[in-house]
């Protein structure tokens, strides 16, 4: 029997006991649509292949995608808002990255210092996830999404921005969906 401990979303700490490791990953997703996580994000955020950015199931990680009237994608985690960037790949004498896709905010002064990160000038931010090399893997992918090849990027979002379009009306929640 494995234990896992979540953080709810308002800071209690919850011990649950899994079967067996194969349920491991079940149970995340389970506790994760409401909110809950599983500890602290690591300095430099979670790293994930970036094949699987595209169908990547933030309820994992305690978290939940949103799109903002303006048509900004964001990701909400613990009450903070995450954009998303997209990271050209670097070649240089120093160093070779490739493409990567971040989703970070700026950080506040509440953040330790070890999840601050520097950037331009005096400003700092703080990762939640990086996308970037690997390969994909399908366990980390939405169940029932298709795989990446049937599932083509997205392309970039255009220079200016489109004009907001009209909400649709909130849909009823059931009492197990994401509270918030």
């Amino acid at each position: 029997m494995l234990h896992i401990e979540f953080i709810t979303d308002l800071g209690a700490r919850v011990t649950v006991d899994v079967e067996s490791a194969d349920k491991l990953l079940d149970v995340q997703r389970q506790y994760g649509r409401l909110g809950w996580t599983t500890g602290d994000v690591p300095s430099g955020g979670y790293q994930f292949p970036f094949d699987n950015e595209v169908d990547f199931d933030w309820n994992l990680i305690g978290a939940r995608k949103w799109t903002s009237p303006d048509g900004e994608e964001l990701v909400i985690h613990r009450g903070h808002a995450y954009r998303r960037r997209e990271l050209e790949a670097v070649e240089s004498r120093k160093m070779r990255l490739p493409a990567a896709v971040k989703y970070s905010r700026g950080a506040k002064n509440t953040d330790p210092d070890h999840v601050r990160e520097k950037a331009d000038g005096e400003f700092e931010y703080v990762t939640l996830v990086i996308f970037r090399g690997g390969k994909r893997q399908d366990r980390y992918a939405t169940p029932g999404s298709r795989p990446a090849a049937a599932n083509p990027r997205p392309a970039p979002a255009p220079a200016s921005r489109a004009q907001p379009q009209a909400r649709p009306a909130a849909a009823a929640v059931a009492d197990e969906e994401t509270p918030f």
